[in-house]
């Protein structure tokens, strides 16, 4: 919850981070969820998120932004809605924008819960 409070005020700053800040924050919150679970340390952080149907870092930071930037493309305020309605550069552009984040594609841990999800999905 104290990290959740920061990302959730501050997504669009952490959407310029550099990898290593997010994967910093990564390993705090598996300490939080090892330390919850009472988990021995060979239980790998891929099932421990499934287990608790909890989103990592860089996941709840995407889905956090997407949110921001649909409810601000819908905003009545015409500024606003012109602040988020560009053309995003091409993927070769050396500037990172912050709506750019939720088309990245997901890191490792990410990408380990989602496919343990999906294997849950099919067998039941």
């Amino acid at each position: 919850m104290c990290i959740r409070t920061v990302l959730t005020y501050a997504s669009l700053v952490f959407a310029h981070a550099a990898p290593k800040t997010l994967d910093r924050l990564q390993v705090i919150q598996n300490k939080f969820c090892r330390a919850a679970m009472d988990a021995h340390w060979c239980v790998r952080n891929s099932i421990l998120y499934r287990d608790l149907d909890l989103p990592t870092i860089s996941k709840y930071m995407k889905d956090a932004s997407k949110r921001f930037f649909d409810i601000a493309g819908s905003h009545p305020n015409a500024l606003l809605r012109a602040a988020v309605d560009y053309q995003p550069p091409p993927p070769t552009h050396f500037i990172r924008r912050p709506r750019n984040v939720p088309n990245d594609p997901p890191d490792a841990l990410t990408a380990a819960v989602e496919s343990l999800n999906d294997v849950n999905d099919t067998h039941d």
